[in-house]
């Protein structure tokens, strides 16, 4: 799917009259990165996407956007919004309708395996919970690493720093809920 990320990043930077400078200062992605994403030389970490999408006040949803808005109770397999990112190590399925309308995301993420899910700590308002169905991840929690295995569930505020790895050989699939919407604006 081609979301055009690199053009609606420039073009909501322009609409808020920011120059690229500007956006990194803002949202502490260098301006090198800024400019090869809007010129879709490269394809940005969720990280990343995320400080620019924060800078400029909305969601990285927004990025991704490619369907129309989805307001049914039931989300027929095959008809989620799927983002693929880390040259397709890391691909995230949104479970959960794909509007603003709702207080908790839910999240299905795949990670390779020997992939990491950033290559830098996060922290944002909210919670998120976690359960592993296949793999073993290993989340860098406030400095310190948690191993949670196949079956294991995990549960913190995302105001401590944290990261997500697959440090095994096989892939980790396991599913998320947060919030608040994190992929949805």
């Amino acid at each position: 799917m081609d979301f055009n990320m690199g053009q609606k990043v420039k073009q909501l930077r322009k609409l808020k009259g920011l120059s690229i400078l500007q956006l990194s200062e803002i949202s502490g992605v260098s301006t090198g990165l800024i400019s090869q994403i809007e010129r879709d030389l490269v394809v940005p970490t969720v990280v990343s996407i995320w400080r620019i999408a924060k800078a400029l006040d909305t969601n990285i949803g927004f990025f991704f956007e490619d369907i129309e808005k989805k307001t049914d109770v039931v989300i027929k397999k095959g008809q989620h919004k799927l983002m693929i990112t880390n040259n397709g190590s890391s691909i995230y399925q949104i479970l959960s309708p794909d509007d603003s309308n709702h207080m908790i995301e839910f999240v299905k993420i795949t990670l390779k395996g020997g992939q990491v899910y950033e290559k830098e700590e996060l922290f944002h308002e909210g919670e998120e919970c976690g359960y592993v169905l296949e793999g073993t991840l290993t989340l860098r929690l406030n400095g310190q690493n948690y191993e949670v295995n196949k079956g294991d569930s995990v549960y913190f505020e995302s105001s401590m720093p944290h990261k997500y790895m697959n440090l095994r050989k096989e892939d980790c699939i396991s599913i998320w809920a947060m919030t608040p919407l994190f992929f949805n604006k």
